[in-house]
C-alpha cells in the first residue's frame, strides 16, 4: 500500500493542483466534468458518462442490481470565479480556493479507481461513482438529488467524501431552508419626501422581530437562523424603494425545521400587517436541504462499522459522530444509510486562504483505498 502511495504521489499531487485550478461554481462545473471524465478515460474506465445535472457518473457492475453502494465527492466550489483559480504550493501546504473542500477529496477518489483499474480488480458488490455538481450553497443539492432520481430503488448505502479527515463523521443531516425577501415601497427623496415609507426600515423591522423569535427548546436537536445578505436602496439621499434580505434557518430535526418554518412566515405575516398599504413583502424559496428520515438501524450501523474499520486501519483513531448539511442529506431524507467524511487535513473552508497539509494527502488515500477496495477482487 505504501509503495503505491509514494509511487503515484508526485502524479496525484499534480492532479490535485490541476483540478483545483479549474473554475467550477455551482451549476457552471461543465469545464472541471469535462477534465474528470477525460482523465477516467485515459485512466482505462469504460463506461463514465456527464448527466444533466453535469455530475460525471461512472458505475461499475451496476447491471440489474439493487444493492449499489455510491462513493461521491463535489466538484463545485463556493467561489464564483469562472478564470481559472490561483493554486500555490509553499513549505508543504497547498492554497486555493476549494483546494481541500471538496477538490482534494474529487482527486482522492479518482486515484483511487485508476489504482484499482491499474491492478484489474473488479467489484463484488455493484459500486457508483460520482463527481456530484451542486453541493454548495445555492447549488441546492441538484447533484445527488439526480443520482437519486436516476438510480431510484437501486441505490443501498452513499458515502460522501466531503470535509476533512475523520474525527467526526457526518451521520445526521441539518436540514435547512433559504428564503429571499423583498420589501418594496413608494420611497422618494430623502428631503422632500421625508417620512415617507422606507423598504429599508421595513425591512430592518423584519430582521430584527425575526432575531427575537424563540427556538426549538426540546433536547436532542440544534437550530440555528441567519440573515445573511441584505441589499437595498440606490443613494444616500433616496428612500429607498426596494431592499432584500437572504435568511436561512437550519436544524438537524424535521420537527424544528417545521417549526422555523412555521414562526417565519408568522413574522413575515405580521410585518405586512403592521405595513399595511405602505409596504409590500414577498418571499422566494431558494434552497430547501432535507433532514433525515427512518434509516434501517441494521443497514446504517453495518455502514458506519465497515468505515470506522477503515478509519480506524488507517489513522489508528475512533470515529465520532457528528450532524452536517452535506449530500448524504438527501440519501438520508429517503431512508438510505449515508455518512461523509474527508480524506485530507486543512482549514479555511470556504475562503480564499483555504489550504491543506500534503503529507495529509497519503493517508487520505490509503483510507479511501481501504475502504473502496473491499468492494473489489
Amino acid at each position: 500500500m505504501d509503495n503505491w502511495i509514494d509511487d503515484c504521489f508526485d502524479s496525484h499531487l499534480a492532479l490535485l493542483k490541476t483540478l483545483a485550478a479549474i473554475p467550477a461554481p455551482s451549476h457552471h462545473e461543465d469545464e472541471r466534468a469535462a477534465f474528470i471524465k477525460d482523465w477516467l478515460e485515459k485512466a482505462g474506465a469504460a463506461g463514465a458518462y456527464i448527466d444533466e445535472a453535469k455530475n460525471v457518473v461512472l458505475p461499475l457492475g451496476c447491471e440489474d442490481r439493487d444493492d449499489i453502494t455510491v462513493y461521491m465527492a463535489h466538484t463545485d466550489v463556493v467561489f464564483p470565479d469562472l478564470t481559472p483559480l490561483p493554486v500555490r504550493e509553499e513549505g508543504g501546504i497547498l492554497y486555493a480556493p476549494g483546494v481541500g473542500d471538496d477538490t482534494a477529496n474529487a482527486a482522492a477518489l479518482m486515484t483511487v479507481i485508476r489504482r484499482l483499474l491499474d491492478l484489474g480488480r473488479t467489484p463484488v458488490q455493484p459500486v457508483l461513482f460520482v463527481f456530484n455538481s451542486c453541493e454548495e450553497g445555492l447549488g441546492n443539492l441538484k447533484g445527488v438529488r439526480q443520482i437519486m432520481k436516476d438510480w431510484a430503488g437501486r441505490v443501498k448505502e452513499v458515502v460522501s467524501f466531503d470535509c476533512t479527515m475523520p474525527g467526526g463523521v457526518v451521520c445526521r443531516a441539518v436540514g435547512s431552508e433559504r428564503w429571499r425577501v423583498t420589501v418594496r415601497t413608494r420611497g422618494g427623496h430623502s428631503f422632500s419626501d421625508f417620512g415617507a415609507p422606507s423598504a429599508i426600515h421595513r425591512l430592518a423591522l423584519l430582521i430584527s422581530r425575526l432575531y427575537e423569535q424563540a427556538l426549538p427548546d426540546w433536547a436532542g436537536q440544534h437550530t440555528t437562523y441567519n440573515a445573511g445578505v441584505i441589499r437595498g436602496g440606490t443613494t444616500v439621499n433616496s428612500i429607498a424603494q426596494e431592499a432584500e434580505m437572504l435568511y436561512e434557518y437550519r436544524s438537524d430535526d424535521k420537527k424544528a425545521l417545521a417549526m422555523m418554518r412555521a414562526q417565519f412566515f408568522d413574522i413575515l405575516a405580521a410585518a405586512q400587517t403592521a405595513a399595511g398599504s405602505d409596504a409590500s413583502f414577498s418571499r422566494d424559496l431558494l434552497g430547501e436541504r432535507p433532514c433525515g428520515s427512518e434509516v434501517d438501524p441494521a443497514a446504517a450501523r453495518a455502514l458506519w462499522d465497515r468505515c470506522a474499520r477503515a478509519v480506524r486501519s488507517v489513522t489508528g483513531a475512533e470515529i465520532v459522530p457528528r450532524s452536517g448539511s452535506t449530500d448524504a442529506n438527501l440519501p438520508l431524507s429517503l431512508g438510505i444509510p449515508a455518512l461523509t467524511f474527508g480524506l485530507y487535513e486543512g482549514e479555511g473552508e470556504h475562503t480564499r486562504e483555504e489550504w491543506l497539509r500534503i503529507d495529509s494527502l497519503k493517508p487520505g488515500l490509503q483510507l479511501a483505498f481501504t475502504l473502496v477496495a473491499e468492494q473489489f477482487a
